[in-house]
This record gives structure tokens, sequence and C-alpha cells, in this order.
């Protein structure tokens, strides 16, 4: 029932309440009941009480769509319900209808104050003339009393505004961070692949001779790419579920195919793991991430020198340590000594990767270092695992 009734369309449901209060107003019970401003004989209820009375009450109807046209109509209505001395309870329809202004009117605010301010001096003036003893006291207090009612209005109004603009704020931020996110997967996906690839293919330059040698390192490319294709389907799976049959985790021969695939693309490794995989899959990608990203680099700017792959799962944490010797090799023109590619490779890195793992082992917890060592490059990164200590 409830469900149903926020259905309805916000008009229907005002003028319901619009005609709720209508109903009070004409119970005989209640005449005389409602507000009086001026203290003037209470008349009894007549035709011309029923007008006053749904001049008041029906526009309620339009206080959120035509905030302004409401409270004119409902002023009309309150100011001849005061003047021919009804007093029906109908007269709660202008504070609602001054309140209901404040918190839903787009433009001509302070315009509207001013015109409803001017206009209550008139009806003082005409209740004076009739026979009130209200006084200035009175007038003044009752008006005070309509400004509160606005003022609740105004504060209900920048409550609104303030929540909008923090949803905004915040599904910008979300936005923000899942964009970056994105950025930083495709990063780790594409340039391993990508690099591998390129590495692989300028050895395959100088195999012509060598039929078998050159069938093998082809075979290497062909099998780069589909991995290549087969994680970006799985961060298409992450991005969207509905795109496939859903994210599938790390098993735990993946490490072992990464460094395989590496060696393929010419870079000697020697790769040693320890201890139980983690009990989350966040710290196993993670940990994938870094010994990948490392991998990667060692391909651009050591490509031939001696790489060591230490993962060791702990009872609590993941250490991973990938140390590559040496600075950049350039492989004389011609060789294909390792698979090696001859001379500088020409791929430079942004640094976006390394960022972008310091900022995934953080948000785990862990910590992350990277920096030159002996002449050459060490990663390091302790991934909490998920387990209980």
């Amino acid at each position: 029932m409830i469900d149903l009734w926020r259905r309805l369309d916000v008009t229907v449901r005002d003028l319901a309440f619009g005609l709720l209060l209508a109903g009070l107003a004409l119970i005989p019970a209640l005449g005389g009941h409602g507000t009086q401003v001026g203290d003037l004989p209470t008349r009894p209820m007549d035709a011309l009480a029923i007008a006053v009375v749904a001049v008041e009450c029906l526009p309620l109807a339009l206080r959120r769509r035509w905030p302004a046209g409401c409270l004119a109509l409902v002023s009309i209505g309150f100011a001849g319900d005061q003047l021919w001395g009804y007093h029906t309870v109908s007269g709660t329809a202008l504070p609602i209808a001054l309140l209901s202004a404040a918190a839903h009117l787009e433009r001509f605010r302070w315009t509207t104050v001013a015109v409803a301010s001017a206009a209550y001096v008139p009806l003082a003036f005409a209740l004076a003339r009739d026979g009130s003893t209200e006084g200035v006291t009175g007038f003044v207090t009752f008006y005070l009393a309509l400004a509160l009612a606005w003022g609740i209005g105004a504060w209900l109004r920048q409550s609104r505004a303030a929540e909008a603009e923090h949803r905004h704020f915040v599904a910008e931020t979300t936005r923000t961070a899942e964009r970056t996110r994105i950025a930083r997967e495709l990063h780790d996906v594409v340039t391993h692949h990508v690099t591998a690839m390129v590495v692989q293919t300028e050895a395959a330059r100088y195999l012509t001779a060598a039929p078998e040698r050159l069938d093998q390192a082809l075979t290497a490319i062909t099998d780069t790419g589909r991995l290549a294709i087969a994680d970006l389907r799985q961060l298409l799976d992450l991005l969207n579920p509905e795109y496939g049959a859903g994210p599938r985790t790390l098993s735990a021969g993946s490490l072992r195919t990464l460094v395989e695939q590496t060696r393929r693309a010419g870079q000697p490794i020697e790769f040693t793991e320890t201890g139980e995989p983690a009990a989350t899959d966040g710290a196993e990608a993670a940990a994938y991430r870094v010994v990948q990203e490392a991998l990667t680099n060692a391909l651009k700017h050591a490509h031939g020198r001696r790489t060591d792959v230490r993962v060791r799962h702990g009872d609590v944490d993941i250490f991973v340590e990938v140390a590559t010797e040496g600075p950049k090799l350039s492989v004389p023109s011609g060789s294909v000594e390792n698979g090696g590619a001859p001379g500088d490779l020409g791929l430079s890195g942004s640094g976006r990767g390394l960022a972008g793992l310091r900022e995934r082992v953080s948000a785990l917890g862990g910590e992350f270092t990277a920096g030159d060592r002996d002449g050459g490059f060490v990663v390091r990164a302790r991934i909490p695992s998920g387990r209980s200590s």
C-alpha cells in the first residue's frame, strides 16, 4: 500500500492532503476553531464559506509543482477567511503553502517574500478597520510566525541541496576511482603482453636462417597474444559481470605461467614459490600484478639479464621480491642469444605501473618498495593475505 502511494503523482498526493484539510474545515464541530487574526466575531458557515475553504485548501495540490501560484491562491482564501470571520481550520494551509514555496520555489524567491510581506500590510489595516482588537503586537507576532514557516522551508531546501551536492561529489569520486582502477588494470594487462610480443618479434627478425627457432618464436608470440586476449576478457568480466560468466580467479599455476611466458620472451628467470596461497583472491591478484609489472620492466630495461622472482605465502602476509641484475642490456646487432632483441628496443615507461602497484598494495594494508640495488633493480611487496593471525 505504501509503495502504491509513493508511485502516485506528487500532485495527486498533495491534492489528497488538501481535500483532507478541506473536509476537516467543513465539520460543524470544528467551526470557528481555526486561525484567528484580528479577533473579529465568528461568522456561521454558509455557501461562501465553502468557496473560501476551497480556495484555501485545493491549491495545495500544486504546492510542489507551482509553489508561487499555490501561495497566492491560499493567501487570497486566507484573507477572505479572516475578513469574513469564518475562522476555519483551513487557515492551516497558509503556513504550509509558505513552507512549500520556500522549499520548492526555484526563481524570484526574494520577490515572493517582498510581495507576500507587502500583501500582509493591507490585510492588517482591513482587519483593524473592521474592529480588530489585535493591535500592532498581535499582527507582528503572527507575521513572525509566518516568517518562521518560510525559514523552515528555506532550511529544508538548503539541506536538500547540500545532500544533492554530497551525492554528486560521491558519484564523481566513485567515477574517478573507477576510471583509475580501469586504467591501472589495462596498464597491467596490456603492457606486459605487448612488451613480451615486441621483444619476441624483434628476436624473430633474426631467426630467418633457423626455421625451427623461428617457428618457436612465432608460436611464443601467438601464445602471448592469446594470453593477452584472455586477460582482457577477464578484465571485461570484472568491469561488467553480465558480459560473461564472471571473473575467473587466479589459479595455483598462474605465476608459473606468467614466468614461463616471460622466459619465452628471452628473459632468464629463477623462480621460487613457497607456502600455501592466500585466503583471499585480492591478495593473490595483487601479488600476481607485482610480479607481472616487475617482469615487464625487466623486459623493457634489462632484457636478457638474470631476474630472480621469490614469492612466499606466509601465515599472515605474502612476500614478493623481484630482483633484476645490471642495467639495460644492449644485444649486439644480429645476435639471437637467449632470444634477445638486438640493440635498444626503444620501450620506455611512464612510471604509472609502479605507482599503481603502490596504490594497490597500500589499499590492502601492505607495503611496497621499488628502487636500485647493486647496479640492478629490485621490487619488494608485503601483502596481507587475509588469513587470521
